[in-house]
């Protein structure tokens, strides 16, 4: 049902940027750690994280902000309209700093952040020509979410004219605030702050469940807000909604990081209130992502595989099976625990003790093991018609119950160079059967500083010898 959600995003866009490295020694210039660089990712934060975990929902987002007229405004402009289904209005300020974080981090670590901003107003006309827009955009979609991080996009009496017009529209409001004032925000339908914007904004003490309520509660009464949902970190969440109270326990079994957790829990709320469900289970199935992103590297989102997965019973091997973004991701937790990772591929129609022998030979040269397997469309080409004797999710299930493997994920082109690519693995098998130059994606590894290794083979096992003997 979240795939029918149709949402607009108002809010302040950022650019958050993430810089790799290994730190092998302190600069002789200062007592500062040198961070030898080995890659830059560079993704929207702020109201940009709301929208891009929005997409990652297959939500239609609309979105509206305001960048600069410099470098970071372009990279921020390309980054979000490169999003599924996003129809971006980024209105450009002369003169203004796009904000910028830049997160430098080593073996896990976050060695420096370095913010770049102007947290100043919008200009009135451009302020003006915001709440046009939002206006007219507002009657295509089903909620408004106001994103503010106090950084000039919502300041003023912008946050009260855009709910106005989406009153005026008949379309819900749901605000994620900052500061203490929120009469800024009156009238919306749902309000997002955590524990301590709740002190902030009440003044009064939130140490423990009921006292939280009570705060929630006067927050609602004063502002005329519809419903309060308050996110608690390790504690959960709590829902006011009229005089009903929800408590949620929090849903995050391991915490990696917490940057744009607060972003998953918003979007994921707008999606299921703009999709029609009632508001308890949108906000349980917030905290169920929020609980999944903080388990994550990085400002990362929910997408509905992980969603899924967290609603269903454990799938034993099957665990081990992700798409291709999902194992990005994971391979990126398992590097930044200073992990090497290995990767080989191959059909796997059925499995035999060259398999087995290739796979065991693989992970000891590695922390973890990730497994490239063809898809039967791939396969089929691969093979032939009468191929693969078994499907891909019969293949993945076997691979997975192995102990020598720890990640199963497909790729349907006729190579895995893509998948490699994505990936980067440090390690990268194959058969002796191969040179080190025929290894597709060797060449790759190699430029990136990780090794290719040939694994020996056992006579007379092959998936081809072994299908014939079934077969014959």
């Amino acid at each position: 049902m979240l795939k029918r959600a149709s949402v607009l995003v108002v809010g302040d866009a950022m650019l958050d940027r993430y810089v790799y490295g290994r730190v092998n020694r302190i600069s002789p210039e200062a007592p500062v750690p040198v961070l030898a660089v080995e890659r830059e990712v560079a993704m929207p934060g702020g109201a940009g994280n709301v929208v891009r975990n929005l997409t990652a929902l297959g939500a239609a987002v609309a979105f509206l902000s305001v960048v600069g007229d410099d470098q970071a405004g372009s990279d921020l402009t390309g980054l979000i309209g490169g999003q599924p289904r996003v129809e971006p209005w980024l209105l450009v300020q002369g003169g203004r700093a796009t904000t910028t974080k830049t997160r430098y981090i080593a073996s896990g670590q976050q060695l420096l952040r370095a913010d770049h901003e102007i947290a100043r107003p919008i200009h009135q006309r451009l302020a003006d020509r915001l709440v046009r827009i939002a206006a007219d955009t507002v009657a295509a979609t089903s909620v408004m979410v106001l994103s503010d991080y106090r950084k000039g996009v919502l300041a003023g009496d912008v946050p009260e004219r855009l709910i106005a017009a989406a009153k005026a529209a008949g379309r819900r409001v749901l605000v994620d605030p900052k500061g203490d004032d929120y009469g800024r925000y009156a009238g919306a339908d749902v309000i997002t702050p955590n524990r301590n914007e709740l002190r902030q904004a009440t003044g009064m003490p939130v140490d423990t469940e009921e006292e939280i309520v009570a705060a929630a509660s006067a927050l609602r009464e004063r502002h005329g807000f519809g419903a309060v949902l308050v996110t608690r970190s390790e504690d959960g969440m709590t829902l006011l909604e009229g005089d009903v109270v929800h408590h949620m326990p929090a849903e995050a079994p391991e915490v990696h990081d917490v940057s744009g957790a607060g972003d998953t829990v918003v979007a994921v709320l707008a999606a299921g209130y703009a999709a029609g469900l009632p508001l308890t289970t949108a906000a349980r199935l917030a905290n169920i992502a929020g609980g999944l992103v903080v388990g994550k590297v990085g400002t990362a989102v929910a997408r509905e595989d992980d969603l899924m997965e967290a609603l269903t019973p454990e799938r034993g091997a099957l665990r081990k099976f992700m798409r291709r973004a999902a194992a990005a991701e994971q391979v990126e937790r398992w590097r930044q625990r200073g992990w090497r990772i290995g990767f080989t591929n191959g059909c796997f129609d059925l499995l035999h003790p060259g398999h087995v022998h290739l796979l065991e030979q693989a992970r000891s040269w590695c922390d973890r093991l990730v497994v490239g397997l063809n898809a039967d469309s791939s396969v089929k080409r691969l093979k032939g018609p009468t191929r693969p004797v078994q499907p891909e999710a019969a293949r993945a299930a076997v691979l997975g119950s192995l102990a020598t493997v720890d990640l199963v994920t497909l790729f349907e082109e006729d190579t895995p160079v893509e998948l490699i690519k994505l990936l980067r693995p440090e390690v990268l098998v194959k058969g002796a059967d191969y040179t080190v130059e025929q290894v597709v994606g060797g060449e790759l590894v190699q430029d990136w500083g990780g090794v290719v290794r040939l694994a020996e083979l056992l006579p007379g096992n092959s998936t081809t010898d072994t299908v014939a003997r079934i077969r014959g």
